[in-house]
């Protein structure tokens, strides 16, 4: 149970905030909503919330841009409840600044775990010197990397790749966010993402071809995952 804990839910449509507001509230949560993109806004200056869950078509400001503004003064995970399920707007969403995306309708179940996943993100302790995933440990100090206990060995494309993923652990990552961070271009080019992609599958997946732990989000990019 997560106690205290505040969820600003963001939709115009007045029986989805309250089914979700009674399933969050169930959870401890403490929940707060808006009908609009500006009443969003103040919501998330005044309250202060953990998680914003926002649904892009408002009637007012649209989603996306309501991301944006929200990301010009706060890093709070923001979830996606959209029924725009075009790969286009998810791409659009989360390159915006986005961390999830879930498309209407969804399970209560599967939205409780991505609050986890975004909670558990942010939690993570900042350690200016190693990033510890539990089998996965990053010692940015000295740019090596130990997978259950073993040295990997990786280029420094692989290198930087993984650790902006691992920094990013649980969200979703857009191509383009990824070619932008790890290559310094603004471009298209998916194929670079892919094949690095697949290097470090045979590097830190027991199964490559059944990932585990570098996720792939059809058509938009990649999801990095560990307990």
């Amino acid at each position: 149970m997560e106690h205290n804990l505040k969820v600003l839910i963001v939709d115009d449509e007045v029986q989805i905030r309250r089914l979700i507001k009674v399933s969050l509230e169930g959870h401890g949560y403490v929940v707060f909503d808006a009908p609009t993109g500006k009443s969003a806004i103040d919501s998330a200056i005044m309250q202060k919330p953990e998680v914003i869950l926002l649904d892009l078509g408002l009637p007012d400001i649209d989603g996306k841009e309501v991301i944006r503004r929200i990301r010009e003064w706060s890093d709070t995970p923001i979830i996606i409840l959209s029924a725009r399920d075009q790969e286009e707007e998810k791409i659009q969403a989360l390159d915006a600044g986005a961390n999830d995306y879930l498309t209407k309708p969804f399970g209560v179940g599967e939205l409780m775990a991505r609050i986890r996943v975004c909670l558990r993100a942010v939690r993570e302790p900042q350690d200016d010197e190693v990033l510890d995933l539990g089998e996965l440990k990053i010692d940015l100090g000295k740019h090596t990397v130990l997978f259950a206990n073993n040295r990997i060995k990786l280029t420094p494309i692989q290198y930087n790749l993984l650790v902006y993923m691992a920094k990013n652990v649980g969200k979703v990552l857009t191509h383009r966010q990824l070619l932008k961070e790890v290559w310094g271009v603004d471009g298209n080019e998916i194929q670079y993402v892919r094949v690095y992609v697949g290097q470090l599958r045979q590097k830190i997946e027991p199964d490559p071809s059944r990932p585990r732990y570098i996720i792939t989000e059809s058509g938009i990019g990649y999801r990095m995952m560990f307990e």
